[in-house]
C-alpha cells in the first residue's frame, strides 16, 4: 500500500477521534448542580469535593444565591438540586421532594471587642425591631447598635425573623428595623460585624469565626444545644429535588444522607438528620 495513502487514512482517523471527543461522545461523566442558600453552601461544597473524589465520574458545581433562589431554580429546572435553610411553605413545596441533611443552629454574634456574651430571646426581640438602640440598655458600653442582617429571601433572615421576632397579634411579621445594613451572603454579614465593634448580625453557627457568638437565654449555640433543642434559634438544612431523585442525583443524596456525608455534616457543627421529609 502506498505510503502517502497510510498516512493520509491515519490522519483522517485522528481527526474523526479527535471530533468525537471535543464533542463529548467519549464523556461518560455526569453533571449535577446545586443552587441555593448560602447558609448550607460550605457544607455542600464539601459534600460534592468528598463525593468526586470518590465518583470521579461525576461532576457537581455548588452556588449560592440564597434559599429562595434554590427554590426557584430546583422549579424551573435550571438545578438538579436546590438548597433552602428555612421551611417551605406549600406554595414553594408543591411538586418538590425535600431532603432534610442536617439541623443548624443561627448563631447571633458580635464583634470580638464587644463585652457583652448574652442576650435574651426578648432582648434581641428589641434590638433588631429598633426598640433598643444602645447598648448600655443591655448592660454594654454607651454606643449606638449597628444591625446587620440579611436580603428578602434569605432562609436565614426568615428563620431568624419568625423564631426571634415573631408576629403581631393580627398575625404579621414584626419586621426588622428599618436602617438595618443588608448584606446577601453570610461571610458579608461576617465580615461587616468582624469590622464594627458596635455592630450585632446573625450566621450560620457553623461558619462563625473572627466574630463572637453570644449566649442566649444563657444558652450557647453548640452541637449538644441544638440537638437537644435548648438553643432555641436554629432551623433546617434541605436538599430539594423536583419530583423524585434518580439517577446521579439520587446516588449522591443517599450517600449525603448515608454514614460517609453524615460525618462530613456532624465534622461541619451541624446536627445530622439524613432524611427524606416528603
Amino acid at each position: 500500500m502506498d505510503t502517502k495513502y497510510v498516512i493520509g487514512i491515519v490522519v483522517i482517523l485522528l481527526v474523526i477521534v479527535g471530533a468525537y471527543f471535543a464533542l463529548g461522545g467519549g464523556n461518560n461523566q455526569q453533571s449535577i448542580s446545586i443552587v441555593g442558600s448560602t447558609s448550607v453552601q460550605p457544607v455542600a461544597e464539601k459534600l460534592a469535593t468528598e463525593y468526586m473524589k470518590k465518583n470521579p465520574d461525576v461532576k457537581i458545581t455548588v452556588q449560592g444565591g440564597g434559599s429562595s433562589v434554590g427554590i426557584k431554580s430546583v422549579q424551573d429546572g435550571s438545578a438538579d438540586i436546590g438548597t433552602s435553610s428555612k421551611e417551605l411553605k406549600s406554595d414553594e413545596s408543591q411538586g418538590l421532594t425535600q431532603y432534610e441533611i442536617a439541623k443548624d443552629g443561627i448563631a447571633v454574634i458580635v464583634n470580638n471587642q464587644n463585652s457583652i456574651s448574652g442576650l435574651t430571646l426578648e432582648q434581641l426581640k428589641g434590638i433588631f425591631s429598633g426598640n433598643i438602640t444602645n447598648w448600655k440598655d443591655v448592660g454594654g458600653a454607651d454606643a449606638k447598635i449597628n444591625i446587620v442582617v440579611r436580603e428578602d429571601g434569605s432562609g436565614t433572615r426568615d428563620a431568624f425573623q419568625e423564631i426571634v421576632l415573631g408576629k403581631l397579634a393580627n398575625g404579621t411579621k414584626v419586621s426588622f428595623v428599618k436602617d438595618a445594613i443588608v448584606q446577601s451572603s453570610t461571610e458579608a454579614v461576617q465580615q461587616t460585624v468582624a469590622q464594627d465593634p458596635n455592630s450585632v448580625g446573625f450566621v450560620s453557627f457553623a461558619v462563625v469565626k473572627g466574630t463572637k457568638a453570644l449566649q442566649v437565654n444563657n444558652v450557647a449555640p453548640s452541637e449538644a444545644t441544638i440537638t437537644d433543642g435548648s438553643y432555641k434559634i436554629q432551623r433546617p438544612f434541605f436538599f430539594l429535588v423536583k419530583g423524585e431523585a434518580s439517577g446521579a442525583v439520587k446516588a449522591f443524596i443517599d450517600w449525603v444522607n448515608g454514614p460517609e456525608g453524615q460525618a462530613i455534616i456532624k465534622e461541619d457543627k451541624l446536627v445530622p438528620v439524613g432524611q427524606k421529609v416528603t
